[in-house]
């Protein structure tokens, strides 16, 4: 008894700060029995590990709410990774559903998605509704910003409608896959004369499937306050297929998410469906001026429901 209280001693003066380990570990020694000798050495290092695991935990709250930047990342990487994970849940789902690449597996994605933005602080408002009930095919034009256009495209896509989508999209892993499982028309962007063939395919297609396709005219991602100046491809497909167009309009995304300046926060987007524009007896000379015109409607709408987006829905310190 008097060797192990000795040894108990020097442990705490030595190092007070593991002295319940040491004590513990002095203990099995002095009993001699060697399963309590390795139960000892494995004590302290084990005991370690737990404090280890339990550093990132308290470390991620504490990030969230001082480090926008980390906020931006971590929002980033979790919503890819999600759609990721959804894609893969998804695919056997659509295959299930369709056997195959179909447009009618947009129903399974956009049921799959349209929770997402809850997880990333993101609400809707959107208006203009009743100008999506028309019938037969027509064409969606959109603004784009950033990846963040997908949940509001699911958030109100109609049904039998498809996204045209550069071709290096096919190539994202379980993303890509889903994509071609429901129907996405991928076209390069770098090769014009691809480009204008499969929009051209893409016109029959739907004429004879009666399927509506959702463009994004400025043909990139753009988040400097304003539209950039509209690409024909869009305007080409309409006419030529003789089917309406319906600009839809979100609201600028700079109260809330800055890519430069690595900020993610939550907050609203304004969606707004605009009335139709009919090409009914147009040919390709009035493309241009239907692009303006387009052009003309969607920049004034963007520019009014940008003005006063307002920030809520979760803490905005970041």
């Amino acid at each position: 008894m008097q060797m192990i209280e000795c040894r108990s001693s020097l442990a705490v003066t030595a190092a007070p700060h593991r002295e319940t380990y040491q004590l513990s570990y002095e203990l099995a020694v002095s009993s001699s029995d060697p399963a309590s000798v390795v139960a000892g050495r494995e004590f302290l290092p084990c005991a370690a590990m737990d404090v280890l695991w339990m550093v990132p935990l308290l470390l991620i709250p504490f990030l969230m709410w001082t480090s926008s930047t980390f906020v931006f990342y971590f929002k980033k990487c979790f919503y890819v990774a999600w759609m990721m994970l959804l894609a893969l849940l998804g695919i056997p789902m659509c295959i299930l559903k369709s056997g195959g690449r179909d447009v009618e597996n947009m129903r399974v994605i956009r049921s799959m998605v349209r929770h997402v933005k809850y997880l990333l602080g993101l609400r809707f408002e959107v208006s203009g509704w009743e100008h999506l009930q028309s019938e037969g095919p027509y064409v969606i034009i959109s603004n784009h910003q950033s990846s963040l256009d997908v949940l509001g495209l699911m958030e109100i896509l109609p049904d039998r409608c498809t996204m045209i989508a550069k071709k290096e999209l096919v190539y994202a892993g379980t993303v890509g896959l889903i994509c071609w499982l429901g129907g996405i028309v991928f076209i390069n962007r770098k090769k014009t004369s691809d480009a204008k063939s499969v929009m051209a395919d893409a016109a029959q297609t739907m004429l004879d499937d009666q399927i509506r396709l959702w463009v994004f005219p400025e043909g990139t991602r753009n988040q400097k306050g304003d539209l950039l100046p509209f690409k024909k491809g869009a305007f080409h497909l309409a006419v030529q297929a003789q089917v309406p167009i319906i600009p839809v309009v979100f609201s600028s995304y700079s109260s809330f998410y800055l890519r430069k300046e690595k900020q993610f926060k939550s907050g609203t987007i304004r969606l707004r469906i605009l009335p139709k524009i009919e090409t009914k007896g147009m040919t390709s000379d009035d493309v241009s001026s239907l692009s303006d015109k387009s052009y003309d409607v969607m920049r004034s709408a963007f520019l009014d429901i940008s003005g006063t987006v307002t920030r809520s829905n979760g803490p905005l310190r970041h």
